[in-house]
């Protein structure tokens, strides 16, 4: 079976056209290391969710938001090696919305690709209104809408620079977050082990199961009711695909990219909250202040509170960054599709899509202008209807891959980098994705984000129905040949 194929330098150096870089003009460059992939996927997924939203979530679940935590990681694992066996047999920009377009036809390329611009433009304006908060420290007569305005232009002007060097940026954005993590898991065991009072509480382990009600004060129901928010905070996670299009040598550099983050991720947020519940009862937490701030103030730093502010700003702007660069990215291969408007799919001088990079500068504009009418609770508002959006591209991924599982099958062809137990484990992950949606409606706090987010594939779909004449026809993607292991031999004609 005849592919169309990648150019053989890993530079994309082999086109008419190409400029001193040895990219074709107007197209995205390949500038990213594997370091740089690792961070920009870190740097969407860990935020201002484990900074100040972990205590409200353990104070909904209990200690039993662990267990949690580690069914939503495995799903997301599932999920992220679907997307990586993709994104190695098809490195291109659009990542994922290409994929749903190549295996399961225009329109559900459409609306995957629509649906997380929807879903990550929502997650920035989130992410902007935390900053307001974290600046109210250090500057309380300050309107909100400065800050958000310095963001706003920040995070713009960094994803206008070339991409080897917004992939520095977001590398050390994300290593301060990693850090201190790392520091608050290290000083929290060294707490533990040495029995220093946190807060007037003795550090045990048996504070995971002592306190009334035990392990899982709320039952099975109360994990169930948390998955929601867990799997909404793993979110952002898939733009690790959109960077396919721009990694050195994915063959390589997506498989180990996509088997150390989500577990890394995972490890993050299982690790400190286990650590946190072990110094103080779960029921003693003030949902209202972050947990790392009690933990580093028991270290014994006076300023833990200003430096857990500059963290979770810093958190905040980081994820702010990835998710301009995925959506950016994703729009630009939407326009390769024909499911937007074509001045989308050209790269400025320095390889970065100009036009998407535009329109998430005005979407976060109308942010800002929501932040003006309604300040207390955009950031709720923006964040629940995103989980829906998450959760949704979970499935987009999974039925793409399933559908190129079959194809490469059938053609007797062999993945490099096959997702383990395929095709039942995608089937896994598709059923919890199910789940946790059909979980979302029993809940007063979340159906109505269920509505809205129902609401937005109605929109979307009145949207593919009114495009004409592009995107309607199917979608051949170049495969890398580095990608397929074995190729069966076609079958002789006649």
């Amino acid at each position: 079976m005849n592919h169309p194929s990648l150019p053989s330098s890993p530079n994309d150096a082999a086109s008419a056209g190409s400029g001193a870089s040895g990219t074709p003009a107007g197209e995205l460059r390949r500038g990213l290391s594997m370091r740089h992939v690792r961070f920009i996927a870190i740097g969407s997924a860990v935020g201002t969710g484990l900074f100040l939203g972990s205590a409200e979530t353990i104070r909904s679940a209990g200690p039993a938001v662990l267990i949690s935590y580690l069914v939503a990681g495995a799903a997301v694992f599932l999920v992220m090696r679907a997307l990586g066996e993709m994104a190695v047999r098809h490195p291109v920009a659009g990542s994922f919305a290409n994929y749903a377009h190549r295996y399961l036809g225009p329109y559900f390329g459409f609306l995957s690709g629509w649906t997380f611009v929807f879903e990550m433009l929502l997650v920035a304006i989130a992410d902007m209104t935390a900053v307001t908060h974290y600046m109210a420290l250090w500057a309380p007569g300050t309107p909100g809408w400065v800050w958000m305005a310095g963001a706003m232009l920040l995070i713009v002007g960094l994803n206008l620079l070339r991409v080897r060097v917004f992939g520095e940026l977001e590398f050390w954005f994300s290593l301060i977050k990693v850090a201190t993590i790392v520091a608050m898991i290290g000083g929290g065991l060294a707490l533990l082990v040495f029995g220093v009072s946190v807060g007037g509480h003795t550090p045990t382990v048996t504070n995971l199961w002592a306190e009334p009600g035990g392990f899982a004060p709320f039952g099975v129901w109360g994990i169930i009711m948390s998955l929601g928010v867990v799997a909404f905070s793993f979110g952002g996670i898939e733009t690790l695909g959109s960077t396919a299009g721009e990694a050195d040598r994915p063959e390589h550099v997506i498989p180990k990219a996509v088997n150390s983050v989500p577990v890394r991720i995972l490890l993050f947020y299982v690790l400190s909250l286990a650590v946190i519940l072990c110094l103080v009862p779960w029921n003693q937490l003030d949902p209202s202040s972050s947990p790392f701030v009690t933990v580093f103030s028991a270290l014994g730093l006076p300023a833990a509170q200003h430096i857990v502010n500059f963290v979770v700003l810093t958190a905040a702007l980081s994820a702010m960054n990835s998710i301009t660069y995925a959506s950016a990215r994703l729009m630009y291969g939407l326009s390769k599709q024909g499911h937007a408007p074509a001045s989308f799919g050209r790269a400025n001088g320095s390889g970065v899509p100009l036009i998407p990079v535009m329109v998430v500068l005005v979407a976060l504009m109308l942010g800002l202008f929501a932040f003006l009418l309604i300040p207390d609770t955009l950031f709720l508002m923006v964040a629940s209807i995103a989980s829906f959006a998450t959760v949704a591209t979970w499935m987009f991924i999974l039925a793409a891959h399933l559908r190129m599982r079959r194809e490469m099958r059938l053609a007797g062809e062999r993945s490099v980098y096959p997702m383990p137990g395929a095709p039942v484990t995608s089937w896994i992950a598709m059923a919890f994705c199910a789940f946790v949606l059909v979980a979302q409606a029993f809940s007063p706090t979340t159906i109505w984000a269920l509505y809205i987010g129902f609401g937005w594939i109605l929109l979307a779909s009145l949207g593919y129905l009114l495009v004409r004449g592009r995107g309607r026809e199917a979608l051949e993607l170049p495969v890398n040949p580095a990608s397929v292991a074995t190729l069966a031999p076609a079958p002789a004609e006649g």
